[in-house]
């Protein structure tokens, strides 16, 4: 347990966090919104600081990251605790339902060492929201870059100004989860804001932040075609045609069942709408094996990068450009 981050003491012992988007006034004894950051006799404490449930290298494909360190296996760290309220979440039993569950301790200090031992090229905090472990995640990033390691968060987005611009020296790559284009959608679904997530988003590509997003499609509720073409469209103006899109196919999980998994035809009118509003790099996600998961030059058309089951196979990228062409494809291949 660390004494939190970014809040102010306010009236009757109250401490108001400043951490998310959220901006919870946390009377003693009480959480915040995420379940993990406590006013404690009027100070707030980082209650799961270093305590992880879940721990282990993955392809840096998997989160997905398909441009930054491709090929690379990553050491993948999440603990508990949310600040969204997903009823369609994935990871439910560690950010929602985990209080029976079982926490490792890892000192910081002894990151490097755990990625050295699974032979990972850099660390991610995953699995559930990294922003709400904000203290470990800050200390690990900086201990990470010492010994030469990229780093990454997977995350909702929904971080304020000043803790972003704190990590970012720090942070190299981030997959923005946009759960959907509406706000309506992010109230009823979330029990959060759209705005937040958009800001996040062009900041941390302001701050150098290399940023991947992932749009998880869920049959008639963010699915609409206007809708993706306005995400797509605000994509292109506000963060750049460069900017790795990834369309992820749904499954029924948690409190969402009734939904059926999202259609294949859908994932590709996503990508066809993505690809008409000028995205150079679109990809589908959470399917079998497709052609919609390589990379290809948007100049000449070469494949660059094949993947198959989220593991690169073929890789033609010649220092983060086209091997036949030279067009760059944004891609990340040894972080800041």
């Amino acid at each position: 347990m660390k004494e939190a981050l970014f809040w102010t003491p306010g009236d009757n012992g109250k401490a108001k966090c400043q951490l998310c988007a959220h901006l919870c006034t946390i009377p003693s004894g009480k959480n915040g919104i995420c379940g993990v950051r406590e006013n404690q006799d009027g100070q707030l404490m980082a209650t799961t600081y270093g305590r992880i449930s879940s721990m282990g290298p993955d392809p840096i494909e998997k989160k997905p990251l398909y441009h930054f360190m491709p090929g690379s296996n990553v050491l993948s760290l999440g603990s508990v605790g949310c600040n969204f309220r997903c009823d369609f979440c994935q990871n439910w039993s560690i950010s929602q339902e985990y209080i029976s569950r079982r926490l490792r301790y890892v000192e910081p200090e002894k990151l490097p060492q755990m990625a050295q031992l699974y032979n990972c090229q850099s660390i991610s905090w995953t699995y559930n929201e990294p922003t709400i472990w904000y203290e470990y995640t800050l200390d690990g990033a900086k201990i990470a870059k010492l010994s030469g390691l990229g780093t990454s968060y997977v995350t909702n987005g929904y971080m304020e100004e000043e803790p972003l611009r704190e990590i970012a020296p720090y942070l190299d790559a981030m997959n923005v989860d946009v759960k959907a284009f509406t706000d309506d959608f992010y109230k009823k679904r979330s029990s959060a804001k759209l705005q937040p997530v958009l800001d996040t988003c062009q900041l941390a590509k302001e701050f150098g932040i290399h940023i991947e997003l992932t749009y998880l499609m869920i049959p008639t509720q963010n699915d609409d075609p206007e809708e993706l073409k306005n995400f797509s469209k605000w994509v292109a103006d506000d963060l750049g045609t460069d900017v790795p899109i990834h369309f992820s196919r749904f499954h029924p999980d948690f409190k969402f069942k009734k939904v059926p998994g999202t259609p294949m035809e859908s994932l590709h009118m996503a990508y066809r709408t993505a690809k008409a509003e000028g995205l150079k790099f679109v990809y589908l996600g959470n399917v079998s094996h497709c052609d919609e998961e390589n990379t290809y030059c948007p100049e000449c058309g070469t494949l660059a990068m094949e993947r198959l089951g989220l593991r690169l196979t073929s890789n033609k990228v010649k220092d983060g450009k086209c091997g036949q062409c030279g067009a760059d494809l944004s891609i990340v291949l040894n972080p800041k």
